[in-house]
């Protein structure tokens, strides 16, 4: 029904409107896609977490403890917070090599959190999760419950990914 519906609209929408059909139900198919694959990896996600806004400032004070106001302001960490990687500020691994070291962490429970988004998501039973399952995720950041360690994909292809592990 609803199939018969969406294709009897696009018939008759002009050549010159099928792009923005196409490119918003390309959205809603990958958004979906990305679900059903955490699904499908037996990951159990809350999606929105109530304490979100606390988990945020803990992220910042956590992750960006070295940074003053000054500088946040500078680098412009209040439009990306991965900034502060790269315009260098934070120690962290970058590309490859943020890849493999999040691969490599334990991954069990994580909190997921996108840079425009006020709420951070949990994810639940999260040991398959590995750095390729984000790759069409722009401005994400990922970090244990322990908040020892962080990976953040961002929308920039030149930029990142990158991880930053706490010195024990």
């Amino acid at each position: 029904m609803v199939r018969e519906e969406i294709n009897r609209m696009l018939d008759v929408l002009p050549e010159s409107e099928l792009n923005m059909a196409y490119s918003r139900i390309a959205m809603v198919y990958r958004k979906y896609m990305y679900e059903k694959m955490i699904a499908d990896k037996g990951v159990k996600v809350t999606e929105f977490c109530e304490e979100s806004e606390e988990m945020i400032q803990r992220w910042d004070d956590v992750f960006a403890h070295n940074l003053d106001d000054i500088l946040k302001e500078t680098i412009h960490y209040s439009q990306y917070k991965w900034h502060m990687f790269s315009y260098e500020q934070q120690e962290c691994l970058e590309g490859e090599a943020a890849r493999v070291a999040f691969d490599a962490e334990d991954k069990n429970d994580l909190y997921v959190m996108y840079q425009h988004s006020p709420y951070v998501q949990i994810f639940e039973n999260a040991s398959a999760i590995v750095a390729a399952d984000f790759d069409e995720q722009q401005d994400i950041y990922i970090f244990d419950k322990a908040f020892t360690w962080t990976y953040v994909h961002t929308h920039e292809s030149m930029c990142g990914p990158y991880f930053y592990k706490i010195e024990a």
